[in-house]
């Protein structure tokens, strides 16, 4: 067995979630929770699919995300994964949603950072062991760190 890092590379503006799930209609069925959620988000997907033909299978509303998408999924090429990008909405948006889709089984993360995915692989394939979501911590919050937080979650208008 070998690991390895796929990172993630994307614009700074975008989202993405990484997940994973267990059958050939995810794309689609992911595709329709996220325009049934949050109609204006720009989004693409992309699923690799573990058997048969092994083919990323892809979606989107936007055609530079799904070229993303399509892309990163083929770096990863680990059975059964999923990958959302997204502008115009955010992770948290359609998060629970997504979740509740029956073939999805496990999200590795929903995030705006940098992303590395840890590989392992082995003779028969490739899976997803976990991510490194953005940066290592730095400290602790002072007393002005969380007012500025309290002050952004206002301003972008998910808290009164």
């Amino acid at each position: 067995m070998e690991l390895k890092i796929v990172k993630i590379d994307k614009p700074e503006d975008v989202n993405l979630i990484l997940g994973q799930a267990h059958f050939i209609k995810t794309v689609e069925d992911l595709h329709e929770a996220i325009v049934q959620t949050v109609p204006q988000m720009k989004f693409g997907i992309a699923f690799c699919e573990s058997s048969g033909p092994a083919l990323v299978r892809f979606s989107g509303n936007d055609d530079e995300l799904t070229k993303l998408a399509k892309g990163r999924a083929m770096e990863i090429a680990a059975g059964h994964s999923f990958i959302i990008f997204m502008r115009e909405g955010f992770p948290v948006n359609i998060l629970n949603t997504i979740k509740d889709i029956p073939e999805v089984a496990n999200i590795y993360c929903a995030t705006g950072n940098p992303v590395e995915v840890v590989i392992a692989e082995s003779d028969q394939g490739r899976g997803i062991l976990g991510v490194i979501d953005g940066v290592k911590t730095k400290g602790i919050e002072s007393e002005s760190d969380k007012a500025t937080r309290h002050d952004f979650l206002r301003k972008i208008g998910y808290k009164l």
